[in-house]
């Protein structure tokens, strides 16, 4: 008579609980920048003259980037790709705490998203410091969720071989060293954007991000 007890599944791949999570939360913050920053483009189009609540004062504003051609790259406004780009960690995050397995084709498409996304987050930084003066705080809450993605999902593709046995020992440092990074990166944006500050408003009080 056949067996049918259930039989353990020793196949189940390990969960990368801090991965994930980290995924999820990352992905629902820049998400929810996104959204509200649409909101107030929504805003922005009935009413031009409106005071958004994140318009704190001359520096400390959402309203001049909205309203900038630089918030429209694409011929819409720049939010809407946040708000289907965030999507991705989210959904990868969710997976992986299913156990889901993806494959090295999805690791190298998912890193290369999160490349591009910072690639733009860094030219969106330089605009927003140097040519517009402004630091939009929902921006900045892009930014800050962006940084720390790149750095994590590399660190993993790397560590993981993904990029080929060669490669490991150099994501297996770069994992420790992570947070380490990704707080020097954020002072390089506090230290730049204080000096811009003070070039583009030198009357004004100096401002942290």
């Amino acid at each position: 008579m056949p067996d049918n007890r259930l039989v353990p599944d020793t196949e189940t791949p390990r969960r990368p609980l801090a991965l994930a999570i980290f995924l999820i939360i990352a992905g629902a913050l820049g998400w929810w920048a996104a959204f509200a920053l649409t909101v107030d483009k929504f805003i922005l189009l009935e009413n031009p003259q409106a005071d958004l609540d994140c318009n704190f004062s001359l520096i400390v504003q959402c309203g001049e980037n909205l309203s900038s051609w630089q918030g429209a790259v694409f011929g819409f406004p720049n939010p809407l790709l946040g708000l289907g780009g965030f999507v991705a960690p989210i959904a990868v995050g969710v997976a992986l705490l299913a156990r889901a397995r993806f494959d090295r084709w999805f690791w190298i498409a998912f890193h290369a998203g999160i490349v591009g996304a910072l690639a733009f987050v860094i030219w969106l930084i330089s605009q927003s410091i140097y040519v517009l003066g402004t630091l939009c705080p929902w921006c900045m809450l892009v930014w800050s969720v962006t940084i720390p993605l790149f750095w994590v999902v590399t660190a993993r593709n790397l560590a993981e071989g993904v990029y080929g046995a060669a490669a490991v020992p150099a994501g297996r440092f770069l994992t420790s060293w992570t947070i380490p990074i990704v707080i020097v990166c954020y002072a390089v944006i506090v230290f730049l954007g204080a000096a811009a500050t003070r070039h583009h408003h030198p009357h004004s009080p100096s401002v942290a991000l």
